[in-house]
């Protein structure tokens, strides 16, 4: 299975590990200390160096209460780190919504883009929408996220009913839509957006029930990565993030992305790349064990 990007056709064979790179002053999980470019840029190849597979630069919050983040602004912080990131020799993403922002980053090179609204944001004034923008580029790639409501509403009104059936039936008709405008199967992967409109229950249901998503047919991305439901769960206190808050996260989230990768999941979206990695290779010389029987190469019996 190939994910087909501007410059990359990604095997997807293996799990794929998307390391988070936040060009943002108000980021829920790193309180804005990879805000600046050069901070931005030090941190992709810090992540690249702990075994990141391709990066996802972002430079607006969109964490529950978010609100939205002027064209202009969102330029100036995206652009620079993009125009330098592209020359890493890895697949880069760019987490965005507005039309504008995917148009100028794939200009500038950008690999996939990201979307939480799934194409759905409204277009400028006489502009091109998202659609037209990802459907009329040769193969850049995206992924089209779940979000029930928006930033500033979505934790105020979650979601009610089945949320797997009601996600699955979302993601396969904005699939259709894109698809129906000639975007090839191949360049698209789906993210149920765990944390946006969810419950924690809700959340731990897309987990539970992953497997049922499978059916649209294709790759899953998922980013589980210092949520709040995962801080929920393991009874950790809430701490502002500009306090170090979303590190005793850590350990949940290596959770979370195994179990999603185990159920299915092929690109996991995390800050903690180092931990996920490690915890990934593990899983795999397991698995590849009970397959082929071969033994676990040996080393410290510690």
């Amino acid at each position: 299975m190939l994910w087909q990007t501007t410059r990359f056709a990604i095997d997807l064979k293996r799990p794929q590990v998307m390391g988070i790179v936040n060009v943002t002053p108000d980021s829920f999980s790193d309180g804005g200390i990879h805000a600046s470019t050069l901070h931005a840029l030090a941190h992709c190849e810090q992540l690249l160096a702990h075994g990141a597979n391709l990066l996802d630069i972002g430079g607006e919050s969109t964490r529950p209460g978010a609100t939205p983040l002027p064209l202009d602004d969102e330029l100036k912080r995206v652009l620079p780190v993009v125009r330098e990131a592209v020359k890493l020799g890895v697949p880069i993403s760019v987490d965005t919504y507005k039309p504008q922002v995917m148009q100028a980053v794939l200009d500038l090179g950008a690999d996939i883009i990201n979307d939480i609204w799934a194409l759905r944001w409204p277009a400028p004034s006489g502009g091109a929408t998202a659609h037209s923008v990802v459907s009329q580029h040769p193969n850049c790639g995206v992924c089209l996220m779940h979000m029930h409501l928006e930033p500033q509403t979505m934790q105020l009104s979650p979601m009610e009913g089945d949320v797997v059936s009601q996600v699955l039936l979302f993601l396969e008709h904005a699939t259709q839509v894109l698809h129906g405008l000639g975007v090839d199967k191949s360049r698209i992967t789906i993210d149920p957006g765990i944390g946006f409109g969810k419950t924690v229950a809700q959340n731990c249901s897309l987990l539970a029930r992953q497997r049922e998503l499978l059916v649209a047919g294709y790759p899953l991305l998922a980013g589980w990565s210092r949520k709040s439901s995962l801080a929920a769960i393991a009874g950790v206190a809430s701490i502002p993030a500009s306090a170090g808050g979303t590190q005793d996260r850590l350990i949940s989230s290596v959770a979370a992305a195994l179990l999603a990768v185990e159920r299915g999941v092929r690109i996991v979206r995390v800050h903690d790349v180092r931990e996920t990695v490690q915890a990934l290779k593990v899983w795999s010389a397991t698995l590849n064990t009970l397959e082929s029987s071969d033994p676990i190469p040996t080393g410290d019996t510690t």
